[in-house]
């Protein structure tokens, strides 16, 4: 399978966020790997996992958590592969800013890139953006993506032009 992504939750209550990554990553022709790595309770999974993901071939690694969320802060100090933090709103969470803080405020010299809260979409789309930069054929499904959402738009103004924003609140 050789995937270029690594997709790591801190638990499996992270899952439904962390799929949106791992939908868009398909939809995108990117192959990825997803797994649960604790950094409060599996350390040295945690370790393991960031200081051995380059030699098994891997681009990128988007990390999402909630609550405290150490998780992609501490994976990006053990590896110089580019890191995507994901804030996840988790049940102990204080409306998710803890997350967000956690994830953002990182000390020079261990970046995170950082999404919104539960953006795990927008991970996944970054993600594939990493790797797009290098290999063409991700580059080329980035590009049709980004069309299809143009001609959303452009549908969309459409209809409201022709139609009239009351008839379509109407439906």
């Amino acid at each position: 399978m050789n995937p270029q992504v690594g997709i790591i939750m801190g638990s499996q209550s992270d899952l439904p966020i962390m799929a949106e990554a791992a939908q868009m990553l398909e939809e995108l022709g990117v192959n990825y790997e997803l797994t649960v790595v604790s950094a409060h309770r599996t350390p040295q999974r945690m370790i393991d996992y960031a200081q051995a993901a380059r030699e098994r071939g891997i681009k990128v690694i988007v990390a999402g958590a909630g609550g405290a969320a150490h998780l992609p802060g501490m994976v990006a100090s053990m590896t110089s592969l580019p890191v995507i933090g994901v804030p996840i709103k988790s049940s102990n969470s204080i409306d998710g800013w803890d997350s967000i803080l956690s994830i953002l405020q990182m000390p020079g010299g261990i970046p995170v890139a950082t999404v919104a809260l539960n953006g795990g979409k927008n991970a996944g789309i970054l993600a594939a953006s990493i790797v797009g930069s290098f290999d063409p054929k991700v580059g080329e499904s980035l590009d049709a993506y980004k069309k299809t959402l143009k001609e959303k738009v452009e549908e969309s103004a459409a209809l409201i032009e022709a139609k009239g924003w009351k008839e379509i609140l109407k439906k």
